[in-house]
């Protein structure tokens, strides 16, 4: 296959969700995740989708993630519940949470849902992009799935990339979608960087001597920087307390790599949030007024050598609406990696032109 040729959105999905099942994943559990691992690359987040097939195909096979979970409700109130992943894929709980917690806000005003034993699910955008498409306002955050970050000042390793991610509707074609770590850049970036070759820029991990690291094959030397200092030093903490201490979930020296051990549950904890207008006498002025803060912003006059001003999430719509229909383009180090796995669970290769030449 030529590089930057595409692949069928559904070609793909199919090709996950079979890879899937061939490590023992029910059939409409396997086609859930792979929807959801495919809509993450749809909308451009590449380090978070079928880049990570490898990973839980791995988790699977080693016994450290359950094939087939009974998702459950452990509490619940009128505006919060707590769901049990039972160590199954982390898209599961984490669908289910956001589902919840959208029906919740919609009789209640808020809804707020609680993860436990979860496992890595992909980019928080998939879990709050619906509440903006719904009209309403989204939260979610989540315990990263390793430890790279010590507490500011100091060397262990204790604190994850702790991601958030927030949406609310806006009039017009894009939500407003901001989907962040709280360190300068996501390990899974890293990883894409390890697997095409390329270096780290500055800035993004230190060594333990406290100097730049840039070759991503020694990132086990040393550890990611927090974005902000002690700024982003304390909101990972935050973090870690509403998504991982208050659901009973791991933080700290708890968290289990998910990379490097694949026979250990995680006990991830995540948690996703429904927020209604409604609930303050909005309703749909939300969307107009936000809209019209953001046209202000889009116009206001860049700096000398800036590109204009954007939202979080402006042209996503219409760049997910192009790879749906023209396919994805995957780098070509995916591409080899995914036909190898591919003859690990004795399917047919998706990209039958690569080779590893």
């Amino acid at each position: 296959m030529a590089d930057g040729a595409a692949i069928a959105v559904d070609t793909l999905r199919d090709f996950v969700a079979h890879a899937l099942q061939s490590r023992g994943v029910p059939e409409t559990d396997a086609a859930k995740v792979a929807s959801l691992m495919v809509e993450a690359d749809i909308y451009g987040h590449g380090t978070h989708g079928v880049f990570r097939l490898r990973q839980y195909l791995a988790r699977l096979a080693g016994g450290g993630c359950n094939p087939g979970p009974a998702i459950t409700v452990a509490h619940e109130t009128v505006a919060t519940a707590l769901i049990d992943g039972d160590n199954g894929l982390g898209h599961l709980a984490m669908a289910a949470a956001r589902d919840l917690a959208i029906e919740k806000a919609r009789a209640a005003g808020i809804g707020w849902v609680g993860v436990r034993r979860g496992n890595h699910a992909g980019p928080l955008a998939l879990y709050v992009r619906p509440q903006a498409e719904a009209g309403m306002l989204g939260i979610a955050a989540a315990v990263g799935s390793a430890n790279h970050v010590p507490p500011y000042g100091g060397t262990d390793l204790l604190l994850g990339t702790n991601p958030i991610a927030f949406s609310a509707p806006a009039a017009g074609p894009d939500p407003f979608v901001f989907d962040m770590a709280t360190t300068v850049a996501a390990m899974g970036k890293i990883k894409t960087l390890l697997q095409q070759g390329q270096p780290m820029p500055e800035g993004w991990m230190v060594g333990r001597d406290g100097q730049p690291l840039t070759d991503p094959a020694r990132k086990s030397e040393g550890f990611l920087l927090p974005i902000g200092g002690p700024k982003g030093f304390g909101l990972s903490v935050a973090i870690g307390l509403v998504a991982g201490v208050l659901n009973g979930a791991a933080f700290g020296s708890d968290v289990v790599d998910f990379t490097s051990d694949t026979t250990s549950p995680t006990n991830t904890g995540q948690f996703v949030m429904a927020l209604d207008p409604a609930a303050f006498g909005m309703g749909d002025d939300f969307a107009e007024a936000a809209a019209r803060a953001f046209a202000e912003m889009r116009a206001s006059p860049p700096l000398p050598g800036h590109d204009p001003v954007r939202l979080p999430g402006d042209g996503k719509t219409a760049a997910a609406e192009t790879r749906r229909r023209d396919g994805l383009a995957l780098n070509p180090a995916l591409r080899r990696d995914l036909n190898t796995l591919a003859a690990d669970c004795g399917l047919a290769p998706p990209f039958p032109g690569d080779t590893d030449d």
